[in-house]
């Protein structure tokens, strides 16, 4: 008991470390996903037939491979092809290559969220706008997505607490974020060597950001009630 006390100031020291680049992943990740989520489905539900197949067949293909595996391809496979790695070296290149593959992973699961969520809104309010003379972006706007909003925020805030956790698979391509840097200690870090408890230290991080997330994305879906 003696012998953690004295190592639990390393400890945290390097658990915050690594924590901070699991919020820097989760927040770029969010940042570029809700976007293009947004464009996907667009392109998802395009007239234009030959972009809806294309795009339908990129989205079922991410979202039926694991995130890992594309992990590792995004990372490691065009280095392969060119011969040089295109993402740079250490830990910025790795944050790169992980961000890149989070956001295009998200942002598939997200488009279906938003696909769904435009098509639940009745197509009855899209004719009675252009009756009124509102142009079809106006109806979006003004209409249906305000709407749409209301009824994805229970779906995709249960991916955003899903992001939080899959965050720690970033460590696959020795991205050192908190599970790195827990696990690290069991190996041996900072002479710290065998540790298993920095571990369940790591859990709590995630419990309690896990928590906030939730507390806060159950009050913004209560402001959004005003359409039931």
């Amino acid at each position: 008991m003696e012998l953690m006390l004295e190592q639990m100031p390393i400890v945290i020291r390097s658990l915050n470390v690594g924590f901070l680049q699991t919020l820097k992943l989760f927040a770029v990740t969010l940042l570029g996903a809700v976007p293009l989520g947004l464009v996907i489905a667009f392109g998802s539900m395009s007239r234009f037939r030959p972009l809806s197949y294309i795009t339908k067949i990129i989205v079922w293909i991410i979202r039926g491979t694991p995130l890992m595996i594309q992990l590792l391809i995004i990372y490691y496979f065009p280095g392969l092809v060119l011969g040089k790695p295109i993402w740079g070296g250490g830990e910025a290149g790795r944050f790169l290559a992980a961000s890149c593959s989070f956001i295009f992973n998200y942002a598939c699961y997200f488009s279906e969220i938003y696909r769904g969520g435009i098509q639940s809104v009745p197509v009855g309010q899209e004719e009675a706008g252009l009756v009124l003379g509102m142009t079809r972006s106006q109806i979006f706007f003004k209409v249906t997505l305000l709407q749409m909003i209301k009824r994805i925020v229970p779906p995709m805030s249960n991916e955003i607490i899903t992001l939080v956790k899959d965050t720690s698979l970033a460590r696959i391509i020795a991205l050192q974020e908190i599970i790195w840097a827990g696990q690290a200690f069991m190996k041996g870090s900072q002479g710290i060597s065998g540790a298993i408890w920095p571990l369940f230290f790591t859990a709590v991080y995630y419990l309690i950001f896990s928590g906030i997330l939730t507390v806060l994305l159950g009050r913004l879906e209560k402001k959004l009630d005003y359409f039931r």
